[in-house]
């Protein structure tokens, strides 16, 4: 069965600092029309830093999630920018960690059905600690938490952030080798 749409207009309904959404006609494999919406964001990059048993995560206010969120360090990618930049610069920023070296864990689309967003997650034990840089208007807090409680925190639905679990759950695995 053909399931390829074709995109018949494009609208663009916002242009903001961060996303922009568009609103596509289409025309669907039967003939027939329809409207998709999509979420246009450049990406991000976060990384899980693993220190001899415990792991670097930040707690920041997130206003789409009503509350803080415990998620591995990560940044947005600026326009054109290597994701491995972009994670070394955020991991200084956030934590004050410069990454010797980063293995890439995995790039995923982190909601298809509307964005058309790209987070790279790396991991990294290699590094030297430096001081932290945050961006004006960033706050949040650093933890170092046991890699075992970060397992039992994803287990019992108190990390909730994707890329945060995809990281911690690669690790896991990692660590049973």
């Amino acid at each position: 069965m053909e399931t390829k749409e074709t995109v018949l207009s494009v609208e663009e309904i916002f242009d903001g600092k961060v996303i922009k959404v568009r609103k596509y006609a289409v025309k669907l494999p039967d003939g027939s029309t329809s409207f998709r919406e999509e979420v246009i964001h450049g990406g991000g990059a976060g990384a899980l830093v693993y220190d001899d048993g415990y792991i670097y995560l930040v707690s920041q206010f997130r206003l789409a999630a009503n509350g803080d969120l415990l998620e591995i360090p990560a940044g947005k990618l600026e326009s054109g920018e290597d994701p491995e930049k972009t994670i070394r610069r955020e991991l200084v920023e956030e934590i004050g960690v410069r990454p010797r070296s980063l293995k890439k864990i995995s790039s995923f689309y982190v909601s298809p059905g509307y964005t058309n967003e790209i987070t790279h997650v790396y991991y990294c034990e290699d590094f030297e600690l430096t001081d932290r840089k945050l961006d004006d208007g960033e706050f949040l807090n650093v933890k170092k938490i046991s890699a075992k409680e970060a397992f039992l925190m994803v287990e019992r639905g108190e990390i909730v952030d994707a890329k945060t679990i995809v990281a911690i759950l690669y690790l896991k695995n990692l660590l049973k080798q």
